[in-house]
């Protein structure tokens, strides 16, 4: 009956190692293309997160929200002399895998009246779309956030 038992016990233990090598062997085999892009991303926004904590926009903060590099949330402060002076707005940012060839997307979480900004707060800006560039970074998304909040842009 023990030895019964042992080999049962033995054969559960294979049994689950098997899964795992399973498992591993489906991750050790991502697209090429994917990894490298997740890699490309991965880098660019370690070293973006680096440069906006250590010399971050006027009246603006972002950072991760948790251990996901990927999804970040801002801080941006009503820029002073514009009707949103003394508001503090809070911002979703998602980066995709193909970031820094695709724009972050990035919404208002807070409730904001504005020409450019929509009810579900997706920000009408042209560097978030069409005119978007590898060149351009998160600091300088949310300094022309912080000028559109000075200035409403209708024809964009």
């Amino acid at each position: 009956m023990s030895s019964a038992g042992s080999s049962g016990s033995g054969r559960g233990r294979g049994g689950q190692a098997a899964v795992g090598d399973q498992k591993e062997t489906k991750e050790s085999k991502p697209n090429p293309k994917m990894s490298k892009a997740l890699g490309t991303s991965a880098k660019r926004i370690q070293k973006e997160l680096a440069e906006i904590t250590l010399d971050p926009p006027p009246n603006c903060s972002a950072g991760p929200k948790g251990e996901n590099f990927y999804e970040w949330v801002s801080t941006i402060l009503g820029p002073p002399g514009s009707v949103y002076e003394g508001g503090v707005f809070f911002l979703d940012i998602h980066f995709s895998p193909e970031y820094p060839f695709k724009p972050p997307k990035v919404t208002f979480r807070t409730r904001i009246y504005h020409c450019n900004i929509n009810s579900q707060g997706v920000i009408c800006l042209d560097i978030l779309k069409d005119n978007w560039s590898p060149a351009l970074t998160i600091s300088k998304v949310l300094l022309s956030i912080c000028s559109l909040l000075t200035d409403c842009n209708p024809g964009e």
